[in-house]
């Protein structure tokens, strides 16, 4: 299975079979006389696992032995409800250690994290979050930065240009730096049996979160993380993604082959909202376009570039 990162070794495993519905390989669970079908709890929740996370049948030859990290990433789901139940001593600080240990460009490391448990302070942030409640509810908020003051702050204390830092491929850098560290940090905390949600709407009003979280210029804060125990009265569910055959490319890009996956998925979709009784106006396509078809749709992000200069950013 070329480009997928998964290893096949024919000796070991029955062949696979295409599924043209998922864009996925199925294993044959067929018995023989000297090999009769086994299903061991490993294979149920692989099965289980890529079900949930497509909507659909999607089983996979898998050559090595499933573990709990794949466990863990196919389990994820974004919890809205916390309990207020405080967080092991030592928490924060593991988690940070994984979000370090996240892979950075040319070892800059040009993101920062801002650690929120005031109540009082998790309420404002909240407010200037279209008044989410699960940021409140959270014990830990972490607010991840795209963070070029420390660098600027380096190079001036030797007296060295900077000249670099105007430029939108440094901010970009400072972005990707900081979403890479904050989803370590997020898988770390699912693999420890807690809940996360990233929060977007950090971008809503960037200058007045700067405020409150004093950030410098050339500070930007990318979005916000919830961290906490998940409220079993209100459960939630793996929400499925589009099909690999319209996510993954052998060799080139194909606009056009996506279209037969995105048909499926939108009907994937009005099943699972129907099932999970979530109010949302037609499919996915809808709801995505509508999500893009105005600058009001943006949700006040429209004027960010305008937002970025006054906080610093050249981005030349």
């Amino acid at each position: 299975m070329s480009g997928s990162g998964l290893s096949q070794d024919s000796t070991d495993r029955p062949s696979g079979r295409s599924n043209a519905r998922t864009g996925g390989t199925v294993i044959n669970q067929t018995s023989t006389p000297d090999r009769p079908m086994t299903l061991t709890k490993d294979s149920i929740t692989q099965t289980t696992l890529l079900h949930d996370r497509y909507g659909t049948a999607f089983d996979v030859v898998f050559n090595h032995a499933w573990n709990t990290s794949l466990t863990t990433l196919l389990s994820h789901r974004s919890i809205r409800a916390y309990l207020s139940k405080p967080l092991p001593s030592g928490t924060l600080e593991l988690l940070v250690a994984a979000a370090q240990s996240a892979s950075t460009s040319s070892n800059l490391q040009t993101w920062s994290v801002v650690a929120v448990e005031d109540p009082a302070r998790k309420e404002r942030l909240s407010q200037l979050a279209n008044g989410q409640a699960h940021i409140r509810q959270a014990p830990l908020f972490l607010v991840w930065l795209a963070d070029l003051a420390r660098l600027k702050q380096v190079t001036e204390q030797r007296e060295l240009p900077h000249a670099g830092l105007e430029y939108l491929e440094t901010f970009l850098t400072a972005a990707i730096d900081a979403s890479l560290a904050a989803q370590n940090a997020a898988i770390a905390a699912e693999s420890l049996g807690l809940g996360t949600v990233y929060i977007g709407a950090m971008r809503n009003r960037p200058d007045a979160v700067a405020a409150e979280l004093g950030l410098p210029p050339h500070v930007f804060a990318v979005f916000g993380l919830c961290v906490g125990y998940a409220d079993p009265a209100k459960p939630a569910a793996i929400k499925p993604r589009l099909s690999q055959t319209a996510v993954l490319h052998q060799e080139q890009y194909s606009l056009d082959a996506q279209l037969p996956a995105i048909a499926e998925y939108n009907d994937i979709m009005k099943a699972f909202y129907t099932k999970q009784k979530m109010t949302v106006e037609g499919d996915w396509s809808q709801h995505s376009s509508d999500r893009i078809a105005t600058a009001e749709a943006l949700r006040n992000r429209a004027n960010l570039r305008e937002i970025l200069n006054k906080l610093g950013f050249a981005l030349r």
